[in-house]
């Protein structure tokens, strides 16, 4: 189980479910995620300069987020958008994950999720180093995002 009290609730339990299963079932799993990524809504399908690319990402993820008033007027609520290339399932996997894990989330919450998320999925020895950077640049790239967009300080 996660102890990591800044991690929100939703992601806490895709990671403890990851840190249950055996490895080989962890590369499985991430693979289901891939599936279940919603596509963009339409206003973002016609409108790609909308989006901002994740240039760490081998595939071409790209990601935005809005913004909508919150219950505590100095936190708004974030909606994220992400989307990844059927063709690269891990890539897509980790950018459900991230979707699952934080989107309807207030933004202090997302900008207080530790950097290394990819890792406590326990999926280091079964996608490549380059793979879990790609995932950790997603997440630094949602956060940058949030951080801009609510005039709120980073406090990763």
């Amino acid at each position: 189980m996660t102890t990591n009290t800044t991690t929100p609730a939703a992601l806490a339990e895709i990671i403890d479910e990851f840190q249950g299963l055996e490895e080989r079932e962890r590369l499985q799993l991430l693979l289901e995620f891939a599936q279940s990524l919603p596509e963009l809504p339409e206003r973002y399908q016609d409108h790609p300069e909308r989006l901002e690319q994740v240039v760490e990402c081998q595939s071409p993820v790209f990601i935005t987020i809005e913004t909508e008033p919150g219950t505590d007027a100095a936190s708004p609520v974030v909606r994220l958008f992400l989307t990844a290339p059927r063709e690269a399932p891990t890539t897509r996997g980790f950018a459900s994950i991230l979707f699952e894990g934080l989107d309807g989330l207030p933004a202090n919450e997302i900008l207080a999720v530790p950097d290394d998320i990819a890792h406590e999925l326990g999926l280091d020895r079964a996608v490549s180093p380059l793979r879990l950077r790609g995932m950790s640049a997603m997440l630094a790239r949602i956060k940058r995002k949030v951080a801009g967009e609510c005039h709120l300080g980073q406090t990763a």
